[in-house]
């Protein structure tokens, strides 16, 4: 019985551990330069961007075509987009958008959530492979 116990609090520990970096794996720092920049810089780590500006962390909202998504309330936003306003997330603050072409992203369809971009070909985090956005 206490075999069982063990194996069950330790299989609930990846479980919560693979969704913590889950979710991590969908904040990124993306250019501060405002709403009407187009600089479209994307990152895993904080630093400057194209324009000279910072970079802001940020939370994935979604990625649709070429197109992703950031709500600009912070790395720790659990936010969802806004379904009356699209220009808005959950949490009402301002949705950043940046064109991804040129960039990858993991080719596991819009029905996955998994959130990878990337400025390298590779493989995401479902183990799906990376695709060029054209």
């Amino acid at each position: 019985m206490k075999k069982l116990i063990s194996v069950i609090i330790a299989f609930a520990f990846v479980v919560a551990a693979a969704s913590m970096a889950i979710a991590k794996a969908q904040d990124y720092y993306v250019c501060g330069c405002g709403a009407d920049c187009k600089c479209n810089s994307v990152s895993d780590k904080p630093g400057k961007c194209g324009c000279d500006k910072d970079m802001v962390q940020m939370h994935l909202l979604s990625i649709k075509g070429d197109t992703a998504s950031f709500c600009v309330c912070g790395g720790d936003c659990a936010c969802k987009p806004n379904a009356d306003d699209p220009s808005k997330c959950g949490c009402g603050k301002p949705v950043k958008t940046v064109n991804l072409k040129g960039k990858y992203v993991c080719a596991c369809g819009e029905s996955c959530n998994c959130g990878v971009i990337s400025d390298k070909p590779g493989k995401c985090g479902c183990d799906k492979p990376l695709k060029m956005v054209e």
